[in-house]
């Protein structure tokens, strides 16, 4: 739960300590995958599933650039959000350009140990989820979706802390993210940047890989599975019964939305590694067995949906 995950979470203005009791009171609590999604069917692994058409919504509302428009031109109200651990060296300047574009500013500290923890406990511009102890990249966006939908936000926006992603481009995810597109999902191939740096070959290879075989399994034309630059449309987020804590989070992610039939756009983004030796951690540091995992993460996401249907399928009489 949620609530499990607090340690406390702090307004610009005012702090406020939450018991596990008051939480319960106001979460909105994920619910499984739905039947009756909008969306075509097809047929999936032999069952009727919900087809997505990626890039068959809308494109980013306006005519003139969204990036650094200024705030108050922004619709509706939404939530920044930067899963963070052990980002010393990155998490002040991220946030002091992530405050330039977004007024509401969610860091949650996956329980950080190299300083990042004091640095963030000194501001007074962010609100701040921690984790105690350190759980994974997964569970630290799956603490952001928890507190939007608390908190009755329109739109999420999520942001890396490494300086891979450029702040100024909130807006535009923000207001792209609109009634008829369900999750705004950065690229960073679907157009080359003049400024941009090459990829770890491995990495590459990797997401190249996964993204070929998450397009043909769930019938999907992403191209770019992993970027963690994206926007939600809060109230979406339903759709999603999430367990994976890790980095393979996004796969679970993208076979629960294929299932609900969510309606996904994505957004070039400039391709940034500041640090091409950034640890996965443990194993996954090696490229076999990180791809390994990412394969096994969505082969168990598609098993557990249909161990979900059969589940709901309504028992036949012997004599019927």
């Amino acid at each position: 739960m949620f609530a499990e995950l607090v340690e406390h979470v702090r307004r610009p203005s005012k702090a406020v300590e939450f018991s596990l009791a008051a939480l319960q009171g106001r979460l909105t609590v994920h619910v499984p995958i739905r039947a009756g999604c909008p969306g075509k069917r097809s047929v999936y692994n032999g069952t009727t599933r919900l087809r997505l058409n990626v890039g068959s919504g809308p494109p980013a509302v306006g005519t003139e650039p969204q990036i650094g428009k200024p705030l108050h031109t922004m619709p509706r109200r939404f939530l920044t959000a930067l899963p963070v651990y052990n980002e010393v060296a990155h998490v002040t300047p991220v946030l002091d350009e992530v405050r330039r574009y977004s007024s509401d500013v969610l860091v949650v500290d996956d329980g950080s140990s190299d300083g990042t923890a004091d640095l963030l406990a000194a501001r007074r511009d962010v609100r701040l989820l921690r984790h105690p102890q350190n759980r994974g990249y997964g569970a630290a966006l799956k603490s952001a979706f928890d507190y939007a939908l608390a908190e009755g936000y329109d739109v999420l926006v999520t942001i890396d802390c490494d300086g891979q992603h450029e702040p100024q481009r909130i807006p535009e995810f923000a207001a792209a993210c609109t009634d008829e597109v369900d999750i705004v999902s950065g690229s960073r191939y679907l157009q080359t940047f003049d400024d941009q740096t090459a990829p770890p070959a491995d990495r590459r290879r990797i997401n190249r890989l996964i993204t070929e075989e998450v397009n043909r399994r769930l019938g999907l034309n992403l191209t770019d599975a992993f970027c963690g630059f994206k926007a939600y449309r809060v109230p979406a987020l339903t759709c999603f019964d999430l367990s994976e804590p890790g980095y393979a989070m996004p796969l679970e992610l993208w076979v629960q939305a294929a299932n609900c039939g969510l309606r996904i756009v994505e957004l070039p983004v400039p391709l940034i590694y500041l640090d091409e030796k950034r640890s996965f951690g443990g194993a996954l540091d090696d490229a076999h067995t990180r791809l390994a995992h990412y394969r096994a993460v969505i082969e168990r996401s598609e098993a557990r949906l249909l161990e979900r249907r059969h589940e709901r399928r309504p028992v036949r009489s012997s004599c019927a």
